[in-house]
């Protein structure tokens, strides 16, 4: 080859190259407000991959994997769908006593309740606030001018766009997953071909260890979440919370963020505070905390960090850096980022992590 060949070969080279990142920094910005679903529908799809291996091995062929991936995709909109209309059925009737509420402040103003005496501390000056600026309907109207109808029907109105909003891309997500569950075996087999042109050995220990990491990160988050609702659920039921089991419902979903059961807890309190049940108030706040600290602190680290070895602090480091930088989906996307940065660390000092203890 001559080197007038070369050249032209080198020249072609960097045009495909320089064509192909053109096109695929177009092809992202066509589909960047379809990206966070398109990553919900990888990041469950790996999560209950496990489960749709061993229906496969179970009910296999090509007729079965769509019906599988239907079944699959249906029953993930439905565990989404039903505690959700739930809540807003709840929420809905809320509004309703809360408008009447504010109603009848604006025309009679508040009366200080009684359990406002009873706090621990500070009684003497929340009743004092309360006197100067709720007890006469003046004041009351002033403290509650927020709630003037044209600001509330803008409010309900940017709500409502967000909600449709939201529900496209949950939509766009179960579409993507259908597809993903049901054509995961020639996906999965060009994705190890492309990993393997562009990172050689290590493109298939990387998605190993990222696919074990949302795993960990499912367990870590998602279930003790879920295990921290059922306990509270139960306390919210002793000490006499209104509507216990939504409370449950909510404090599961808040405890998959870092320190979002917490304001549940608060939450709770000031309802049983409301009630003049100050030692009810306390209890749910003192159990709480001691929920969150064993699941924090012993349960979720072994959860998450167990999986793909990765220690404590970059654990916490990528959930709460996940959580800022993507939102919810920076819970799975965090600690998967880390446990990749982490392996290529050590693979750069000198200790590789063998593929048998990914596994």
């Amino acid at each position: 080859m001559t080197d007038e060949d070369v050249v032209r070969e080198r020249v072609r080279r960097i045009g495909r190259v320089t064509l192909a990142t053109l096109l695929g920094l177009l092809g992202l910005w066509i589909a960047a407000a379809f990206l966070p679903a398109l990553v919900w529908a990888v990041v469950i799809a790996v999560a209950i991959d496990p489960l749709r291996q061993r229906a496969v091995a179970r009910w296999p062929g090509p007729r079965a994997r769509t019906w599988l991936a239907a079944i699959g995709t249906t029953a993930l909109a439905l565990l989404v769908l039903i505690p959700l209309i739930l809540c807003i059925a709840e929420a809905a009737r809320e509004a309703r006593e809360v408008t009447t509420w504010v109603t009848l402040a604006r025309t009679h103003g508040l009366p200080v309740p009684g359990w406002v005496a009873h706090l621990p501390v500070g009684s003497h000056m929340l009743a004092q606030w309360w006197q100067e600026n709720l007890t006469t309907p003046e004041a009351a109207s002033l403290q509650l001018q927020h709630w003037r109808d044209g600001e509330w029907v803008a409010r309900t109105r940017l709500i409502g766009s967000n909600v449709l909003h939201r529900a496209v891309i949950f939509g766009f997500t179960l579409l993507t997953l259908f597809f993903l569950l049901r054509d995961r075996d020639p996906i999965l087999a060009q994705c190890r071909a492309a990993s393997d042109r562009m990172l050689g050995a290590a493109g298939e220990r990387i998605a190993l260890l990222a696919a074990l990491s949302i795993r960990g990160t499912i367990d870590g988050l998602v279930l003790v979440g879920i295990g921290e609702g059922a306990v509270m659920a139960v306390v919210y039921l002793v000490l006499g919370v209104p509507h216990p089991l939504l409370f449950g419902a909510v404090t599961a979903i808040a405890a998959m963020i870092p320190f979002g059961a917490a304001v549940m807890f608060a939450l709770a309190a000031f309802l049983l505070l409301a009630k003049s049940a100050v030692a009810g108030a306390i209890a749910v706040v003192v159990i709480g905390l001691v929920v969150v600290a064993i699941a924090d602190h012993f349960i979720r680290p072994i959860l998450i960090g167990g999986a793909t070895r990765l220690p404590f602090l970059w654990v916490l480091i990528g959930i709460l850096g996940g959580v800022e930088t993507f939102g919810l989906l920076g819970l799975f996307v965090g600690p998967a980022t880390m446990a990749v940065l982490i392996m290529l660390w050590r693979d750069f000092v000198g200790k590789p992590v063998a593929k048998a203890d990914a596994q």
